[in-house]
């Protein structure tokens, strides 16, 4: 089951529309998480400070997982609070995910993630890495028209259930 997406509650001289013609489709969001290369990670300092950097990152099972070394600025930010906003690369064809990140912890989940990004990038990632389970995404490929939004009542991408109404607003 597809995750329902919806319009954002933005201003209305954003010029939203208010009908769902020329919304996304979560296959979109799917299809844009998997062929992009780089992602942009925005964490939280342990002082509130935002820290954002380009990562690599592998969508599996409608999860996405990136990874960095046990030490970084984004593994300390992430053991203290595990809140984070990942967004793809572009600017125009846009996908943005703010949820929590999660360590995975079981080998064979690991396993899987390494195959994944052996394949989309050549190399074996290793630990740590985290999966980032969503609570609200937002998508548009062309702005506004397209501005959608789906949210998630318990981190669960996978559409299972239904999904929540939120306060988040973009932008």
């Amino acid at each position: 089951m597809e995750p329902i997406g919806e319009r954002p509650d933005i201003e209305r001289s954003y010029g939203i529309p208010e009908t769902p013609e020329g919304m996304l489709g979560f296959d979109h969001v799917r299809d844009r998480l998997e062929r992009s290369r780089i992602y942009w990670l925005t964490t939280v300092r342990p002082d509130g400070r935002p820290h954002a950097v380009p990562v690599w990152g592998v969508w599996l099972d409608d999860r996405m997982h990136f990874g960095g070394g046990g030490t970084t600025r984004k593994a300390r930010n992430l053991a203290a609070n595990p809140a984070v906003v990942l967004h793809t690369e572009s600017g125009e064809d846009v996908v943005i995910i703010e949820g929590t990140a999660f360590e995975v912890t079981d080998p064979h989940r690991q396993r899987l993630i390494d195959d994944a990004y052996e394949a989309k990038y050549g190399i074996r990632h290793g630990t740590p890495v985290w999966e980032l389970r969503p609570a609200v995404m937002f998508a548009w490929t062309e702005y506004p028209k397209t501005v959608t939004r789906w949210c998630f009542s318990d981190g669960d991408s996978s559409g299972s259930r239904e999904p929540a109404r939120s306060s988040s607003e973009f932008p």
